[in-house]
């Protein structure tokens, strides 16, 4: 069993973002987990970000065609992402954290335009979009308000640009649909609203509330490996 992390939209690194969660359910386990590179957030090609929503698919993809069976988390954008990669036979388990299960022709800009408080985006002059008007204290204050200082300055240290179109190309294919999976809806969020939360959980076989921010796999690994843990007993 391979644990497969597709990190959110306008930051790269998925390592980090995912490395206590991860060490914690190796430390319980014994089961590995990695961070997928996307090519629209510049990992796949340094300093450059490249593809959209179709090239980070794609990057799922080549992940899971090397693992005979796997578990996947997304976060945020990741679910978009895991979406577009549609049915892979490896694929035992999803998990979302604070994401989405768009349907067939939903865009990730589509689906963020129904917030009432989306994060600020702007475009570049490079057909990239960033995030816009935040600084490291505003940055942490909406996005990472439940883990320390330091941990704040490092997030921040990681957002970057990102291909635009990995906000504006439709989905073709629906990758959540007949797998297994669980959401965990963070009902400290203040990036995606608990509302837009709780519409995309219903698509998911079960739903846990948890009470953190945006990020719980830094401020609460123990809580996101708990369900790790209870995935890989219905195996």
């Amino acid at each position: 069993m391979d644990l497969i992390f597709v990190h959110g939209a306008l930051v790269r690194d998925g390592a980090w973002w995912w490395q206590r969660t991860a060490d914690l359910l190796e430390e319980r386990t014994g089961v590995r987990s990695r961070a997928v590179a996307l090519p629209s957030c510049g990992e796949a090609a340094p300093d450059r970000a490249v593809g959209g929503l179709v090239a980070d698919a794609a990057a799922l993809r080549r992940e899971l065609d090397d693992v005979d069976s796997a578990i996947v988390v997304g976060h945020s954008y990741g679910g978009t992402v895991v979406a577009e990669a549609g049915p892979h036979p490896a694929v035992e388990h999803l998990l979302y954290v604070s994401s989405y299960l768009p349907d067939v022709g939903q865009s990730q800009g589509m689906i963020m335009s129904g917030e009432s408080d989306p994060a600020r985006i702007g475009g570049n002059d490079d057909g990239t979009v960033g995030l816009s008007g935040y600084d490291v204290a505003s940055f942490g204050a909406r996005f990472l308000q439940d883990v320390d200082e330091t941990t704040r300055r490092q997030g921040w240290e990681r957002v970057t640009a990102q291909a635009a179109e990995a906000f504006t190309t439709p989905t073709t294919a629906a990758g959540w649909q007949g797998v297994d999976s669980t959401y965990l809806v963070c009902a400290q969020d203040r990036s995606t609203s608990v509302e837009l939360q709780r519409v995309h959980a219903q698509r998911a076989t079960r739903r846990v509330e948890l009470p953190t921010g945006h990020h719980p796999f830094l401020s609460r690994p123990d809580l996101v490996v708990e369900q790790l843990e209870a995935a890989l007993q219905r195996r």
